[in-house]
This record gives C-alpha cells, sequence and structure tokens, in this order.
C-alpha cells in the first residue's frame, strides 16, 4: 500500500510542474476556436485550436519561430493538398502523392524538418477530413495563424515561473559538479583508485544535465520576453545563464582533473592532501552558490569562498610532487578561475585573483 501512495504522490507532483502548461494548452485551443468562429466566420476552424497546442506545446522555449514554421507548413500543405485533390479526388495513392509533393515542395524551400512535417499532415487533413472545396484553403491558412497568435499571447498572460525549472535544473548540474569536487578529494584522501574512477564515470554523463539546464533558461527567457508580469525575472535568469556556461567549463575541468588523479592514484604518484582541502573547499562553494541563485541574490559569499580556496593553489600546495600533481594543480587553478566566472564577474579579474605560481620572495620569507 505504502508503494501506491508513493508512485500515486510521484505522478502528483509530476502533473503539478505540467499544470500550468496544460492550463495554457486547454485555454489556448478553446478561445483559438471561438475567434476563428464568431469574429472570422469559419463554420470549421479546427486548424485554430490545432495550431494553438502546437505552438505552446510542442516547441516550449521556440514559440515564436514555431509560430512561423507552423503557418508556413500548413500554408504549403494546404496550397498543395486543395489543388491536387480538387483535381485527381481522394484515395490512398492521391493521399501519397499529395504528402509527398507538399513535403517536397517544403524542402526545396529551404526549410526545416518542422514546416516539411506541418505541410505533410496538413495535406493528410485536406485529402482525407474535407472534400474537396468544402472550406477554402486561405480560411485554413488564417486558422492556423489565428491559433498561433492566440497561443502566444495566453503564454504572455498566463505565463509559468521561468525560474521554475531553471531552479531544478541549475541544482542537478551543481550538485553534480559538488559531488565529483568532493569525491576525488575523498579518493586523494584514501588513496582510492576505485572510486575516483566510479567519480570519473559520474562526471562523464553530467553533460546532459547542463544541456538541460541551457534549454530550460532558452525557455526561460522566452517566457520573460513576452510576459510582462515576469519581466522582473530578466535579472536572475540572466545571472543563470552566465552561471550555466561558467559551470560547464568547470565540469570539463573537473573531469580532467579526476583523469589526472586516477592516473596518479594508479602509478602509486602521492598527492599532497592539502590538494583533497582545497578541492572540498571549492566544493563548499559550489553548495554557496547554488543557494545565491536559488535565492536570487549576487553571488558575493560564493566569490569569496573561491577566493579563499584559490589562495592555496600555488606549487607550496604541492611540494615536489610530479607530473600529475602538477596537472592537478593546473586544473584546480582553472577550475576557481571557472567558478569566480559563474558569478558574474570578468576573466581578467578572475585570472588576476589566483596568486602566483611561485611565492614571492617576502612570502617565502
Amino acid at each position: 500500500m505504502q508503494r501506491v501512495w508513493s508512485e500515486l504522490e510521484r505522478r502528483l507532483r509530476r502533473w503539478q510542474r505540467t499544470a500550468i502548461p496544460i492550463v495554457q494548452c486547454a485555454l489556448a485551443a478553446g478561445i483559438a476556436w471561438l475567434v476563428a468562429f464568431h469574429l472570422f466566420g469559419h463554420p470549421r476552424p479546427f486548424f485554430a485550436p490545432i495550431a494553438a497546442v502546437v505552438c505552446l506545446g510542442v516547441s516550449f522555449g521556440q514559440r515564436l519561430r514555431r509560430v512561423t514554421e507552423l503557418v508556413v507548413g500548413v500554408s504549403v500543405g494546404i496550397g498543395v493538398g486543395d489543388l491536387l485533390i480538387s483535381l485527381i479526388g481522394s484515395g490512398p495513392w492521391q493521399i501519397m502523392l499529395v504528402v509527398a509533393l507538399a513535403m517536397s515542395a517544403a524542402v526545396l524551400l529551404d526549410s526545416g524538418a518542422v514546416i516539411a512535417l506541418q505541410a505533410g499532415s496538413s495535406a493528410v487533413l485536406v485529402a482525407t477530413l474535407l472534400p474537396p472545396g468544402d472550406t477554402g484553403g486561405l480560411d485554413r491558412m488564417v486558422d492556423a495563424l489565428i491559433g498561433g497568435v492566440v497561443g502566444l499571447v495566453v503564454a504572455g498572460l498566463l505565463p509559468a515561473n521561468p525560474l521554475t525549472v531553471a531552479h531544478r535544473q541549475g541544482k542537478v548540474v551543481l550538485d553534480e559538479l559538488e559531488l565529483a569536487l568532493r569525491g576525488v578529494a575523498e579518493a586523494v584522501r584514501g588513496h582510492d583508485s576505485a572510486k575516483c574512477a566510479d567519480v570519473l564515470a559520474r562526471a562523464r554523463d553530467s553533460h546532459k544535465a547542463v544541456e538541460d539546464l541551457r534549454t530550460s533558461l532558452d525557455a526561460g527567457a522566452e517566457i520573460a520576453k513576452i510576459a510582462p508580469i515576469r519581466w522582473r525575472r530578466r535579472g536572475d535568469l540572466e545571472r543563470y545563464k552566465t552561471a550555466a556556461t561558467a559551470v560547464d567549463y568547470a565540469l570539463r575541468n573537473t573531469r580532467v582533473l579526476v583523469r589526472r588523479a586516477l592516473a596518479a592514484l594508479r602509478d602509486d604518484e602521492p598527492i599532497p592532501e592539502g590538494v583533497a582541502d582545497v578541492l572540498d573547499e571549492l566544493a563548499d562553494s559550489v553548495r554557496t552558490l547554488q543557494a545565491d541563485l536559488a535565492e536570487g541574490r549576487e553571488p558575493v559569499k560564493a566569490r569569496e569562498e573561491i577566493y579563499v580556496a584559490a589562495r592555496s593553489a600555488t606549487l607550496t600546495l604541492i611540494g615536489e610532487g610530479g607530473f600529475s600533481s602538477r596537472v592537478v594543480l593546473a586544473q584546480l587553478r582553472s577550475i576557481a578561475v571557472d567558478l569566480l566566472l559563474a558569478t558574474g564577474i570578468k576573466r581578467n579579474e578572475a585570472i588576476a585573483a589566483l596568486p602566483p605560481l611561485t611565492p614571492r620572495r617576502e612570502e617565502r620569507r
């Protein structure tokens, strides 16, 4: 019974995350039909609600472009379908011919796959559902435009929170970076090559999380662009966008660091324990950065923690360490720069914040 309730709760949470898009699609479909039927006098405006749902549901994050693609694709499919079906009638071979010609016309217009698919599906609808001459092709093109415009209006007046998905995906990406840094620190302290190999395997799978974050940020930027009540979220989204690119670089440099640490552990090359301490400090700064972004704060505290961790990243940290230790040190410095960039400062400032590799004479004294 407990398992049933857990599964039910999981499905309800998933529905809650998609409740606003569902409401948007439902409202847009009904309003598009009303506008096409009552204001434009179209007797069967089924293309209008279809266009509204497609623009809202299928191409989340690219709706402005999808409206154009939808109208062009529908226009090509309807134009070819109306012309041929009125001449050759309906039937299996006619449908095959109409779909092939409509999609070919879309491809020859140098359009993308979306327009070609819309052209083919529109041609099928004309060839199967609507007898030739029953409803003008121009009316169907107008219906597609009505549905696209209504979809955009509904998205603007009833928008989702653009930061909801960004927070969720940002947490996933930053968690992956923090886990990788802590994991390699533990492996170095315990001289555990097996654990280091596990950390590397997980870090290699983090690329999808980064892509999901970028997709969510694109979608959020579109919402903030067309929805006036979400304009105030632009600054928070910009912070996430700045952090996403830099954190991606930090993950890549972390993978390089883990590979070199694994090589050192397998070759019994000692890595000073101070390296693990710096890795933990960087992991702490990643957690702070995540909290700052989630709260919409300027990541000043995270920046200070990164400064503190970077101060130890000199040759003194590794002493007489070998080649692998030097590579690990170089990657530590690169990760620190990446994380400073994620807090919003410029690259030259981030590089200048690093201490010299060799301590100055006064510091050595």
